[in-house]
């Protein structure tokens, strides 16, 4: 049985012969086009392989065509080329999409049922990973039919929810987790230092604790207003979100810094601890 084509993808090249360092290549079967870009240049040589697909493959658009005849490929690439530049976060969501197409590639809509759904799922491995991945699928084909290059949506089967979650750490587990990170000090060549490397960890974690934030608006977060991330307003004791962010279902109203979090916070910014992203702090 022939071995499935994994599609166009990148692949880091060892330096051979003159060459200096690594190159990133695009591998697309038998082909093998580089990007020029070095081991250090990821970000570019993913811009580039997504200008390759784009330039490669352009989606059909046509209307009034039976389910049988649209490919699930059509409407991701619709989705991707619409709207996927415009989210927040658009490298986790083509990365969603390549575990989408190594599946769905070569299917219609016709083929979109429970039954191919749950097969899915299996393949993931991962009932939350799956349905993250279906929702995406979902909204492609959605966005798809709302285009009017399809009158039908096919029926996308999400498997269930996960379970809303039962454990919470106690005041005990979350103090012994601050003091373990703000206690660390390094071990170089098998001896302890007085390099104390993780306190900024320990400050992640008190934020955390305290505001109840996802990690990645705690790491993007600053203490000064800036455009396209939250930001406490140290004087006011409120954090509000990025300046020209548009409204989203989350809404993310401004809300008031607990007293206990503020006062670490104006410590941190008065000592130069924290200048203007909380990452650094």
């Amino acid at each position: 049985m022939p071995t499935k084509a994994k599609g166009a993808r990148l692949w880091l090249r060892p330096p051979s012969g003159h060459e200096k360092g690594s190159v990133w290549l695009i591998k697309d079967g038998k082909r093998r086009i580089s990007t020029g870009r070095g081991a250090g240049e990821r970000d570019a040589a993913e811009r580039d392989l997504a200008q390759y697909l784009a330039d490669k493959y352009e989606p059909e658009r046509d209307r009034a065509r039976r389910p049988s005849q649209i490919a699930v490929e059509d409407a991701i690439n619709v989705y991707s080329a619409d709207v996927g530049v415009k989210v927040r976060r658009p490298k986790e969501l083509a990365q969603r999409f390549d575990a989408l197409l190594d599946f769905w590639a070569s299917k219609t809509f016709a083929d979109v049922t429970g039954a191919e759904c749950r097969k899915y799922t299996e393949k993931r491995g991962s009932e939350s990973m799956a349905r993250r991945e279906l929702e995406d699928l979902r909204a492609a084909v959605n966005h798809y039919v709302a285009e009017g290059y399809c009158e039908i949506a096919p029926k996308i089967t999400l498997p269930p929810r996960a379970p809303a979650r039962m454990r919470w750490l106690t005041r005990d587990e979350a103090a012994a987790l601050i003091r373990a990170a703000w206690g660390y000090r390094e071990i170089q060549k098998g001896k302890e230092t007085e390099r104390r490397s993780r306190r900024h960890v320990a400050r992640f974690i008190l934020v955390g604790l305290y505001s109840g934030t996802r990690s990645a608006a705690i790491c993007a977060a600053s203490l000064a207003p800036a455009v396209g991330r939250g930001y406490v307003d140290l004087e006011r004791g409120i954090y509000r979100k990025g300046l020209g962010d548009r409204e989203t279902k989350k809404r993310q109203p401004a809300v008031r810094v607990p007293d206990r979090l503020l006062a670490h916070l104006r410590r941190w910014a008065r000592l130069g601890i924290a200048k203007t992203r909380l990452r650094r702090i």
